[in-house]
């Protein structure tokens, strides 16, 4: 009977947890998506592109709610089993309550491990899932956005404007095309773009070139017809991996590194991570983040179950529920703060690791302490 009513529990807190964990993810996700939205109409990139990108930052955005949307499934089951007297069931089949407490825990440590197991292996290589679309992107929407009496400047090198646009043709087109060494000034009378799914290009008529070399030499001289190639051209999206889309392993032989080499000026390039001491403290706290975050999981699961110590019938219980909630939320606001103070100090860097697991062991104690009053 027992462990009926427990695996029934169990079941209730899943359940209400998949479905506000997805809600939550769902509406930041779809907020999200508008925004990169600009991929499209502004870098040039396909639909096809945005799409894949946006759907991949899904498992970020559901990493981040997941401590929040446990507590919440948690604390609600709880209250609702409270509210309805169905805790009457445990008490009665002489459950106590560390027993209870018990179970609540290991329950909390499968959620933290399934939390490591997101942030630390399933969310970095989404995410440089996501950025290697926009690296490989070859810029399907760029001649649409070429606008009249607009400067384009949405790839990298090239800048174009243009007085007027009608369809694919265009009236006194400038170009400007530079590179590290050179540059290069097109300006023609007209021409037509040529967009199809192997070709990006633009025929200019009745133009001049004038070119700019490394040593500030001019040269120049006028065309009937030339053909402008946009292929070669990247987008200037941020193609470079950001630190949350690095491999966790790449991470740690990274700080490795920092930590063991004296010289700091030495950069090396660590798989596709550009390993120096610029970005260690990013590093770290991008690592603690993965690793120790989850942590907290059981704490705020711990700090649920206080709950259980007040029937719906005591005086004072609804502000008892309240100030559980608030603790629970201080808790989750907490983990959020260590991130941004982890890596600065290396005392600090050794609480903020101990400080949930310390929390663990004071609401454990205080939970043992009180129900020898409560029972």
């Amino acid at each position: 009977m027992k462990k009926k009513i427990f695996e029934n529990l169990n079941n209730e807190i899943i359940t209400f947890f998949i479905l506000t964990s997805l809600t939550l993810t769902l509406i930041i996700w779809i907020l999200q998506a508008v925004n990169y939205l600009d991929i499209v109409s502004e870098d040039g990139h396909s639909l096809k592109t945005y799409f894949f990108y946006s759907s991949l930052n899904f498992p970020k955005i559901y990493s981040k709610v997941f401590l929040l949307s446990f507590f919440l499934s948690l604390f609600y089951i709880l209250i609702q089993y409270e509210e309805k007297n169905q805790m009457l069931v445990f008490w009665i089949n002489g459950v106590t309550k560390i027993r209870f407490l018990n179970k609540i825990i290991l329950l909390s440590c499968i959620f933290c491990i399934l939390s490591f197991i997101l942030s630390f292996y399933l969310v970095p290589y989404t995410q440089d899932k996501a950025r290697s679309f926009i690296r490989d992107s070859n810029l399907d929407f760029f001649p649409s956005l070429i606008k009249q009496k607009k400067f384009i400047d949405t790839v990298e090198n090239l800048t174009i404007y243009l007085d007027e646009k009608e369809n694919n043709s265009l009236r006194k087109v400038l170009i400007k095309d530079d590179d590290n060494s050179s540059s290069q000034l097109i300006i023609s009378e007209a021409g037509v773009i040529t967009n199809d799914l192997f070709e990006k290009n633009l025929k200019l008529k009745n133009g001049i070139i004038i070119n700019f070399n490394e040593k500030k030499n001019l040269t120049s001289f006028k065309f009937e017809e030339t053909l402008f190639d946009l292929n070669k051209y990247k987008t200037k999206t941020t193609i470079t991996p950001k630190i949350q889309e690095i491999n966790s392993t790449t991470i740690m032989k990274c700080l490795n590194k920092l930590y063991n080499e004296i010289d700091d000026k030495n950069i090396k390039k660590i798989d596709n991570l550009l390993c120096e001491i610029s970005i260690k403290k990013n590093l770290l706290q991008e690592l603690f983040k993965r690793v120790f975050l989850p942590f907290y999981l059981p704490l705020v699961g711990i700090s649920a179950c206080f709950v259980i110590f007040k029937t719906s019938n005591n005086l004072g219980y609804n502000v008892f529920k309240i100030k559980i909630f608030l603790l629970g939320i201080i808790f989750i606001i907490l983990s959020q703060i260590s991130i941004g103070l982890f890596g600065k100090y290396i005392f600090l860097n050794y609480l903020l690791i101990l400080l949930p697991i310390l929390m663990i062991i004071f609401n454990y104690i205080t939970f043992l302490y009180s129900s020898k009053y409560n029972n």
